[in-house]
């Protein structure tokens, strides 16, 4: 048992001195790129993928570079459908009747729904055009090697809490997204930190949920988080769990 750690633990050792080698060869881009091609994500853009989360139903139907978010819930007698246009155009309908309400309203139902397509669309939306991406070089987590790439967004196109900071962890070998973090300045701030689980393919696409922590000490920092996860140093808030999950590919021309 102890001699198979031992190889374990040199194995890791050789894969990161080979990787420091290696490292200036290495983008944040090449390994968004590899993560998106191994996810299947990138067919998200010619299909209309439909899940189930926290009793609503989100749907999003893609043309090529251009994904309509949907959110349909039924509030007693009422179907209320949102939909959110790629040019950030709000429409609510209730009982299919187009209604009118207020642009700050309007507002907050948008960045709510674009925030769960988000982390399901993942790492797809890491491409995104207000994305500015950060090779770390390579992390360990759990005794496996992970390279590191750290997000921060333009003011244009980055949206309200464009000052957030997002760490992803890809694995070494097969760029599976299985953590991430980000630090957030709403609601008085904080960190967060969520690990992966549930791996499912549907349609070949990866589909996973989380587990969402944060840090017990307010002291521990975005860049110190994972050695917090290692040392039990984090407290599980919630799970982040879609279900009923469909992709139906509707175009080819992408």
């Amino acid at each position: 048992m102890m001699r198979n750690k031992l190889l374990l633990i040199l194995g890791i050792i050789t894969v990161l001195s080979c990787s420091q080698k290696n490292n200036k060869n290495i983008t944040a881009q090449h390994i968004v790129d590899k993560a998106i091609e191994k996810s299947g994500k990138s067919t998200l853009s010619k299909a209309e993928l439909k899940f189930d989360f926290r009793g609503k139903t989100y749907a999003s139907t893609g043309d090529c570079n251009n994904i309509t978010l949907k959110r349909i819930q039924i509030d007693q007698d009422e179907s209320i459908t949102d939909i959110l246009k790629p040019n950030g155009k709000f429409t609510r309908y209730v009982n299919d009747r187009m209604i009118n309400i207020a642009d700050s309203l309007a507002f907050k139902h948008s960045e709510s729904i674009n925030s769960v397509h988000y982390f399901v669309q993942l790492p797809y939306r890491l491409n995104d055009n207000a994305v500015q991406k950060t090779y770390l070089g390579i992390d360990t987590i759990n005794d496996k090697a992970y390279h590191k790439v750290k997000v921060n967004f333009k003011k244009e196109g980055g949206g309200t809490d464009y000052q957030d900071e997002y760490l992803y962890w890809f694995g070494y070998e097969d760029f599976k997204l299985n953590f991430l973090a980000y630090s957030f300045t709403v609601n008085g701030g904080g960190i967060r930190f969520r690990e992966a689980y549930n791996e499912r393919y549907i349609k070949g696409i990866r589909f996973v949920d989380y587990k969402n922590y944060k840090p017990i000490s307010k002291k521990t920092s975005l860049e110190d988080i994972s050695k917090a996860y290692q040392n039990d140093q984090l407290e599980l808030l919630s799970k982040i769990e879609n279900t009923n999950i469909s992709v139906e590919v509707t175009s080819d021309k992408c």
